[in-house]
């Protein structure tokens, strides 16, 4: 699948980007595979929404906000688009948030890379702070998060935010590793695994029994790869490599309801069955470091790639996208 994206230009405007009929190359592997087609349209346009950013990070559809919240992590703010209006700044500084996700209650939970915590953004814009501190020491630099049916909140922590200024505050790490957290109802925070290298993207599949993990820590001799666990009990098991990426470093991860899994890669999104089989692509200009589903019946994904923010129509359902 080959394309090429047009220049960038402020506002968001919905401007096709390139026609999937377009990417012809990777159809017939795609077939072979499990068809394409079955979620996206071969005439569907890639649309860009917002091209004004610097680094666009953790989009989520939180429709008690009004639409898409995104984070500009590097110009330290969080975004809003709304459904077929202007963007507008929604929180600066935002100590460089990243991830985010909301709950059954419709609040916003955030990843903070400046001050190494996750907080929750109460109905009246009040933040609350959920986690900061594990083991006696700081958070690395909470990345990306997920909130189960159970109301726990799975967070990924890495160092980028303590080790790149324009994306945090550099210091030296407080934590024995680079862990997956679960921060149950409760509030007991557990880590799940020290497994990776840098963790960063994550998802549960539809029934919540697997969780997929990014493995981003390619630079420093990570495989490219994302990893599947077994889930139970608030415990993880049998861990194993889902997917192989062929190219740069696999970031977010999203899941449908028919347990495709999709992920942010340095062409674009990659998108496998939930056995491992490679579906397709998407291509993107520069690497895609995140994406959602979202839309009124949850059928649209949101990809920011850079300094953009792009839209595709699907066929499909984002598993746990929040009405």
């Amino acid at each position: 699948m080959t394309g090429s994206l047009a220049s960038p230009r402020c506002g968001i405007g919905r401007r096709p980007l390139l026609g999937l009929a377009l990417l012809a190359p990777l159809a017939p592997k795609a077939r072979a595979a499990d068809d394409l087609s079955a979620v996206l349209d071969p005439s569907a346009k890639v649309e860009t929404l917002y091209d004004a950013g610097e680094w666009c990070e953790g989009p989520v559809w939180a429709p008690a906000l009004g639409g898409l919240v995104f984070s500009d992590v590097r110009r330290n703010r969080m975004m809003l688009i709304r459904e077929g209006g202007r963007a507008e700044v929604f929180r600066e500084p935002s100590n460089n948030a990243n991830g985010n996700a909301v709950d059954a209650q419709g609040r916003l939970i955030t990843c903070e890379h400046r001050t190494s915590r996750v907080v929750r953004r109460e109905a009246d814009g009040a933040i609350t702070v959920l986690a900061e501190r594990y083991d006696g020491g700081r958070l690395n630099a909470p990345n990306d998060v997920v909130v189960t049916r159970d109301g726990a909140i799975w967070f990924t922590d890495p160092t980028y935010g303590i080790e790149q200024a324009e994306e945090g505050q550099p210091r030296p790490s407080e934590q024995k590793g680079r862990h997956v957290f679960r921060l149950a109802p409760d509030g007991t925070l557990t880590a799940v695994t020290d497994r990776f290298v840098q963790p960063n993207g994550l998802a549960f599949s539809p029934d919540e029994r697997i969780l997929y993990i990014s493995e981003s820590g390619v630079h420093q001799g990570a495989p490219r790869e994302i990893r599947a666990f077994d889930v139970a009990d608030g415990r993880l098991s049998n861990e194993r490599v889902f997917a192989a990426v062929p190219t740069g470093v696999p970031d977010g991860v999203k899941v449908d309801t028919d347990g495709r899994v999709y992920a942010g890669t340095g062409d674009g999104v990659r998108i496998w069955a939930a056995d491992g089989r490679p579906v397709g692509h998407i291509p993107t200009e520069g690497p895609c470091a995140n994406i959602a589903f979202g839309g009124a019946d949850g059928r649209r994904l949101f990809l920011c790639a850079g300094r953009r923010v792009l839209a595709v129509e699907t066929k499909v359902r984002g598993a746990a996208v929040r009405g």
